[in-house]
């Protein structure tokens, strides 16, 4: 077993979206700078970046219902929905960004247009969906936003959702066509194609064992080489740990005082895939609908157009399950070797306030397909069972951490943990994850290189022109931005290929 040593500036785990993303933000910001990436698997975007994990498909806000609440006095609040968008138009920046500066040659690669909707049944939800569609139309994020709750019009939109429906309740369904596909997998393995030119070194088959302080100031990581089972150690004075599922054991290993208290919750998924072609043609949107009762926001079902590999599929789901493996290449222990003196109360006590959520899960796995064809019959009334396959999806680590709201609170969003003094930053949790990374990345720059911010501003904003501003304060720019981006990227319906139209 060698034990070889090696130094670096910058030390990347895990080659997922949100590494490739950090990484050639800082190429960009600091070409000089070294950065070496880890990797468990043999290839970047195997894990939650993976198109077929569910990875994020493009979520801006547009469409999915969990994103605006309704309050006690019956208004909506759509503060979630507004930041999340913006969040997403700052990714679309970067990505025109890459395409114009020739560092992405082909944005069809990646992204692709599909119009977003959300999709309701029963007197009560289309009430929630008329104020929904008030309160975010009149917002300059979402005035392209159209509302109808008329049958021909619907017909018009979603007709494989409308044929054969018995209109027995009002529906209603609201329409961006904006919106947007985009294959996290696909733009994962460019940007770290991209990576390696500028060479960064990124090793695959290499896990992280080990991670602490040396009393330099720097981390040296131990790591595992898979294919000769020999042991390195790599120092760093900057360390991202972006493995997904795999984050919060490394934290932990980390020994950061911002690391306590935290746990993790992981929630599996199942997808249905249409394999008849003659289906897939007929639907040509992202269509999301409301979680039942009890399900976690990440179980809203929603009926996908994606494009993966450049061919147009049509995905149903997700259907939550549980399984205590923190990643799909993960071990059945990774729950319970998550549980430490300093979490043991955080995590017992989400146990108590999750035992609907647990019940719930479980009550998703034992479903037989018959009883998902049923789910997937209030989207499609005449969908057969022999079109539809089972897909396993990736697994998804919701963070666990005291709040005010109490002990134990299920948070379902992303998360930065960073160390006080910026050397280190994990990135936990999971949806809206993907479509937000170049904010989140941004944030984690920010937090760990304050004293470098202001001479990099200029090229920060090269790339993201809205940066340091509100879009909402100021909405010429979001014109600009929508018509540049979309130039850019070449989101218009006469920029697709032929055998992408509908």
């Amino acid at each position: 077993m060698s034990n070889r040593q090696t130094s670096t500036d910058v030390i990347l785990i895990g080659a997922g979206i949100m590494s490739a993303t950090l990484g050639t933000l800082l190429k960009e910001l600091v070409p000089d700078w070294e950065i070496t990436v880890f990797e468990k698997l043999a290839n970047a975007g195997e894990e939650s970046s993976n198109e077929w994990n569910n990875a994020g498909t493009g979520h801006a806000a547009l469409c999915e219902l969990n994103y605006t609440t309704e309050r006690s006095d019956g208004s909506v609040d759509i503060s979630k929905a507004i930041k999340i968008n913006e969040q997403f138009q700052v990714s679309m920046q970067f990505w025109s960004y890459l395409v114009n500066s020739n560092l992405i040659r082909n944005p069809r690669d990646f992204i692709a247009p599909i119009p977003h909707m959300s999709f309701v049944q029963g007197e009560k939800d289309v009430s929630f969906l008329k104020k929904r569609f008030k309160a975010l139309s009149t917002n300059p994020l979402f005035r392209e936003m159209e509302f109808s709750d008329d049958p021909e019009k619907l017909m018009e939109w979603i007709p494989l959702m409308m044929k054969d429906r018995p209109v027995s309740e009002p529906i209603a369904a609201t329409r961006i066509e904006s919106g947007t596909d985009v294959n996290f997998g696909a733009l994962t393995r460019i940007l770290f194609g991209h990576l390696k030119s500028q060479g960064v070194d990124i090793k695959y088959k290499h896990s992280v064992d080990n991670i602490k302080r040396t009393s330099d100031g720097l981390w040296e990581l131990k790591v595992r080489n898979a294919d000769t089972g020999s042991i390195e150690r790599h120092t760093a004075k900057f360390v991202f740990i972006g493995g997904g599922g795999g984050s919060l054991h490394l934290l932990q290993k980390s020994g950061i005082p911002e690391g306590k208290h935290i746990g993790g919750f992981p929630v599996s998924g199942l997808f249905m895939v249409c394999n008849d072609p003659e289906v897939v043609e007929q639907h040509h949107a992202k269509v999301y609908g409301k979680a039942k009762v009890g399900a976690p926001p990440m179980s809203v079902p929603h009926l996908d157009t994606r494009f993966i590999d450049n061919k147009k599929s049509l995905l149903f789901g997700p259907f939550a399950g549980f399984s205590p493996k923190f990643l799909k290449s993960g071990s059945m222990f990774d729950l319970i070797t998550s549980v430490k003196p300093n979490n043991l109360v955080t995590m017992l006590a989400a146990g108590v306030k999750n035992v609907p959520l647990t019940k719930y899960l479980i009550q998703q796995v034992m479903l037989s397909k018959e009883k998902r064809m049923e789910e997937l019959r209030e989207f499609i009334p005449n969908a057969k069972s022999e079109d539809w396959d089972l897909v396993i999806a990736g697994q998804r680590v919701q963070v666990i951490k005291d709040t005010d709201a109490g002990k134990g609170t299920l948070q379902f969003g992303t998360e930065v943990i960073t160390a006080a003094d910026g050397s280190i930053a994990a990135l936990l949790g999971a949806s809206p994850g993907a479509s937000t990374a170049v904010s989140v990345m941004l944030e984690v720059i920010s937090k760990c290189f304050p004293e470098y911010m202001e001479g990099w501003e200029p090229k920060i904003k090269e790339m993201i022109p809205s940066y340091g501003t509100s879009l909402l304060a100021n909405t010429e720019l979001i014109q600009d931005i929508h018509t540049s981006t979309a130039r850019s990227l070449g989101l218009g319906s006469e920029d697709l290929p032929v055998e992408m139209h509908a």
